[in-house]
């Protein structure tokens, strides 16, 4: 519990400071989602390609156990929508609450408390085939205008080529020059607590109840992907900490940035907005009982 808090408290002072500033000040919520989405993001994926040293075993066995367990866990929340969900905003918002976990800020510290440095390392590399997935498919997810639509909106993304910069600068061993790196980071830096006064300002204009709808969606995203996550790793025979980081990454509440993909793409924003505060509270509860969970099923 002591790692959680610290984890936690940063993103709720940043969260309440935005909650102010959308009370107090005349701020365009819009505005921040594209500059997050659009220039921000994009410099924190090439500056943690350009600087992290990735293990070629365990990033293959994170993208391959992520991949399968996001296909999984879009089927599930794309049935529980169609059978029981009737807005088609209200489906792509469980869609997105669902399979986008809030594996950078919170997820980073929890598992470097959990599994050290060697686990740390392999979160760092979730993070990454995590963000490629959210910031290249998720908004043709959303859009959802079919395959092709999709591939030609991906590709006007930023976010895709900054993963292949970000790996050429990485595989070519590239250093760039008049620290223009140190640019990149100070931009990447600013993503996540731009997202997060961007949550803020969207809950000062949302009225905040907890319903049976953010309860469902807060036990798809902590309880049921964590479970499909585990399935799917074992399966696949992947090693005990590669397991464990996966899993644990996996049953994160849901990410920040789910929120400015559906107010970029389409979908409900006031309901991924509670859904990201219930999903956070309850994980308070949810991530230590995994991480024990953890260290009993995986010796």
């Amino acid at each position: 519990m002591n790692v959680i808090i610290p984890a936690i408290a940063p993103v709720g002072l940043i969260i309440l400071i935005g909650f102010i500033a959308g009370r107090t000040l005349s701020l365009q919520h819009q505005t921040l989602s594209q500059l997050t989405f659009y220039i921000l993001s994009s410099a924190l994926v090439v500056d943690s390609l350009y600087r992290t040293t990735l293990s070629v075993q365990s990033t293959t066995g994170l993208l391959v156990g992520f991949a399968l367990s996001s296909v999984f866990l879009y089927l599930v929340a794309w049935g529980i929508g169609k059978l029981f969900v009737q807005s088609p905003e209200l489906q792509k918002g469980l869609l997105a609450t669902s399979i986008f976990s809030n594996n950078g800020n919170m997820g980073l510290p929890v598992t470097a408390f959990a599994f050290g440095p060697p686990g740390l390392e392999r979160a760092i590399v979730y993070m990454i085939v995590s963000a490629a997935f959210m910031f290249c498919l998720g908004p043709a997810l959303l859009k959802g205008k079919g395959f092709t639509y999709g591939i030609r909106l991906t590709l006007k993304l930023p976010l895709l080529w900054s993963i292949l910069v970000g790996l050429s600068l990485r595989i070519l061993s590239i250093r760039l020059p008049f620290k223009l790196d140190a640019g990149i980071q100070s931009l990447g830096e600013a993503a996540i607590p731009v997202a997060l006064i961007l949550l803020g300002i969207q809950l000062a204009s949302t009225r905040f109840g907890v319903g049976i709808k953010e309860i469902l969606a807060s036990g798809i995203r902590l309880l049921v992907a964590p479970l499909i996550t585990f399935v799917v790793g074992r399966t696949l025979h992947l090693e005990s900490l590669d397991l464990q980081v996966l899993v644990l990454q996996s049953a994160m509440p849901v990410a920040v940035n789910s929120l400015v993909l559906v107010t970029e793409f389409g979908g409900d924003a006031a309901f991924v907005a509670r859904t990201i505060l219930t999903s956070t509270l309850i994980s308070f509860v949810s991530l230590p009982f995994t991480i024990w969970l953890l260290s009993v099923a995986i010796a």
